[in-house]
């Protein structure tokens, strides 16, 4: 399967139709937008360019061992001011600093970096994000009352970036060793002294019947999705979805203009490790369900990964940080939902105050009590 598109086609669509000037991707559409004189061109895709298949993940590590490099730099021209700009080893695109013009990797000039499966184009604009990024500043009970006020330059700071991402499809078979637990009753015999008399009392007392269980389970798991970036922290990461995955389209360097891109920090194998923790829950319900049972007991299992399958996709986000009394926040706008992800101050009077007021709840309860007591 080959997801590539044509650099020479990349590098020539970049160019506005109108007055020649280089091209930003819009989010929201498939175009690319001439910041000069507002001409959109279209990103002409292939008619296949929906078709989100998974790739093998042996071939793919394969490929990706026979074409490593050592460089750790890249150094990327500037087509627009003519100046030449270092990449470190985790980024793909930025724009110049020296005229803003957008850099992309140009694939024919001997840059090396793994390209990615599939893209999801920024949905979200720049001022939509800022808009989101108020709104759940608004929403921050416990923060200070100054917050929204102190931070509102940090929003219009928002930074475009395309964030990588790992996905992956495995089938596995178990096989386990435990036990199972079947309920029996039996009739137990107590007395009990009731106004003042003993009585005799029967009740059924529960009780568990162990026996050796094994056997194999087998489970089918799809786009187990692991987050290949170090540069936000991972609960962050972690808790940015869910992605709109109907608009991801196979990978296309003209959906980067404009914007940062960075590539895997973490190693497709390191990542299918993290794939797999997440299939131990799904795997222990199966063997469970297998044997039955009122109570089960898994002693030990042993798991082999088959047809394992993966996808490279880069994801979009509006990222920036704000300063509050001389402490950083990060915070972070999935481009393709809204949904805000950040870190936020937590004011100390508005904690006092609630729990004085739970304090205050808390007496005024128990004096209730103890009136009513005494009435």
């Amino acid at each position: 399967m080959n997801n590539e598109v044509n650099p020479s086609a990349i590098n020539n669509s970049l160019n506005c139709s109108g007055c020649g000037a280089l091209l930003h991707f819009n989010p929201g559409t498939h175009n690319l937008l001439c910041d000069y004189c507002g001409v959109s061109n279209t990103i002409e895709s292939a008619p296949d360019s929906r078709d989100i298949l998974p790739y093998d993940y042996e071939e793919f590590i394969a490929g990706i061992d026979s074409n490593k490099q050592g460089a750790d730099l890249k150094v990327v021209n500037c087509k627009n001011c003519g100046s030449q700009t270092i990449l470190d080893q985790f980024v793909t695109s930025d724009k110049c600093p020296f005229c803003t013009a957008p850099l992309v990797l140009d694939l024919e000039s001997g840059q090396q970096y793994v390209l990615p499966h599939y893209i999801l184009p920024f949905a979200i604009t720049q001022q939509q994000g800022i808009e989101f990024f108020k709104k759940w500043l608004k929403s921050l009970w416990w923060a200070p009352n100054d917050l929204a006020k102190k931070v509102s330059d940090a929003s219009s700071a928002l930074k475009g970036v395309y964030l990588p991402h790992w996905t992956y499809d495995t089938y596995t078979i178990t096989d386990y060793n435990g036990e199972r637990g079947d309920y029996y009753y039996t009739t137990e015999t107590y007395t009990e002294t009731v106004n003042g008399r003993e009585e005799t009392r029967t009740r059924q007392v529960r009780h568990t019947d162990w026996s050796y269980a094994s056997g194999r389970v087998e489970c089918d798991f799809r786009d187990l999705m692991v987050p290949a970036s170090k540069s936000l922290p991972e609960k962050t990461l972690n808790k940015l979805g869910p992605w709109n995955f109907n608009m991801l389209v196979k990978f296309d360097e003209r959906y980067m203009s404009g914007f940062r891109s960075e590539t895997y920090q973490l190693n497709p194998e390191q990542g299918f490790v993290k794939a797999a923790e997440q299939t131990v829950g799904a795997i222990d319900s199966a063997i469970r369900d297998d044997i039955g049972g009122d109570e089960q007991r898994i002693d030990s299992t042993d798991t082999q990964y088959l047809d394992k399958a993966i996808k490279y996709l880069m994801l979009p986000v509006w990222v920036s940080a704000y300063n509050y009394n001389n402490k950083i926040y990060q915070f972070t706008v999935n481009a393709s939902t809204g949904e805000v992800i950040g870190q936020r101050p937590v004011s100390a009077l508005k904690i006092i105050l609630a729990v004085l007021f739970v304090i205050a709840l808390i007496i005024i309860g128990v004096v209730l009590y103890q009136n009513g007591h005494s009435a």
